[in-house]
């Protein structure tokens, strides 16, 4: 494989890689504006002492964050750092 070969097929994954990598900021971003809002809902309901609405608030997040964390943060993060950082928000 010469050069020019290997300067397009680097250049031909670039933009691949890419377009994961602005596709996973977005998730995060959204799983953290997701994550506010429970937990605002969850506050609401604790200062209300509706433990029974707590309870499944937590339940929901848990299941939430664990399919996301499980199915599409960690299988598809690029990065050692990203694995990393999912990884630790798993065990937390």
């Amino acid at each position: 494989m010469n050069r020019s070969d290997h300067q397009s097929k680097t250049m031909a994954v670039a933009p691949s890689a890419r377009k994961e990598n602005v596709y996973m900021a977005k998730l995060a971003e959204q799983a953290q504006r997701y994550e506010e809002m429970v937990e605002f809902m969850e506050k609401k309901e604790e200062s209300r002492n509706n433990e029974d609405h707590v309870f499944m608030i937590r339940d929901y997040r848990s299941k939430i964050e664990s399919e996301l964390l499980d199915t599409k943060l960690i299988p598809y993060a690029t990065t050692g750092n990203s694995k990393v950082f999912y990884l630790k928000m798993k065990g937390e």
